[in-house]
């Protein structure tokens, strides 16, 4: 039916009735900027206070999952005119812009300041969940701005929550929904913020969810590295061990 994702069984099950040609949708552009004038590409010498740049690769891949097309562009340096030109240019390139980095109340967080100056719209600023809170979506024109946070760990968390089943939608896909898995806690896990609280778990095969790693701060790639999904842990909750819940699967590469 329309809106399906073609398999390749479905592709040879067209082939087999006959049709020489089927009505597709096209893959989404999805343009990928990075800000951050401390950062540098792997490989480059680092500069006393600079750093590895990694959230790009990290979001191509997720883009490449969620259906899309990824077209990666060069870092963004610190400034609301570096920033206007990068945005700019990938407007105009693009059907959709994921930004990390630059999303927060800094000085040089440019990336709402970016927009407005493109005579762009925010739609909203914020989200109550951890980590991930200081994401921002816009537009400019017609193409919709996912700013996700230059954490790689919040920068996951809120292209698999907002921006995957966006772009899934733009590429004519009906009903996305996230694929769960059910399991055991192997521990009790308890949540006393204010916020949503998405936590990197791993699956064994004896249906036992555990942490990946008990570092579960935003930078920490390690446990992120490690996992097999999230775990969602409402504002308030305490979940007990042996406990059964749900777990957000990292999606596969379509």
């Amino acid at each position: 039916s329309a809106g399906s994702r073609l398999s390749p069984f479905q592709v040879s099950l067209a082939a087999a009735t006959g049709s020489a040609t089927l009505q597709v949708y096209r893959r989404p552009r999805v343009g990928i900027l990075a800000t951050g004038s401390e950062l540098r590409d792997p490989g480059d010498i680092l500069e006393s206070g600079c750093i590895y740049e990694s959230n790009r690769l990290l979001l191509r891949s997720l883009v490449r999952r969620a259906g899309a097309e990824p077209r990666v562009y060069p870092i963004v340096k610190d400034t609301l005119n570096a920033t206007c030109l990068a945005l700019s240019k990938a407007v105009d390139e693009c059907d959709a812009i994921v930004t990390s980095g630059g999303v927060s109340v800094g000085d040089y967080d440019f990336i709402k300041p970016a927009i407005e100056a493109l005579h762009g719209d925010i739609h909203f600023w914020r989200m109550r969940v951890k980590p991930g809170k200081p994401i921002v979506f816009g537009s400019v024109g017609s193409v919709p701005i996912f700013g996700l946070p230059g954490n790689p760990v919040s920068a996951t968390v809120t292209c698999t929550l907002l921006v995957h089943p966006a772009l899934a939608r733009l590429g004519g896909e009906r009903a996305f929904q996230h694929v769960y898995t059910r399991g055991r806690l192997a521990e009790p896990l308890s949540n006393r913020g204010d916020r949503h609280l998405f936590l990197r778990v791993s699956l064994g095969k004896d249906g036992v969810v555990r942490l990946s790693g008990a570092n579960q701060a935003s930078h920490a790639l390690g446990s992120l590295a490690a996992s097999d999904g999230l775990l969602g842990v409402p504002e308030g909750a305490t979940l007990d061990s042996g406990e059964h819940v749900s777990v957000i699967c990292w999606p596969r590469v379509p």
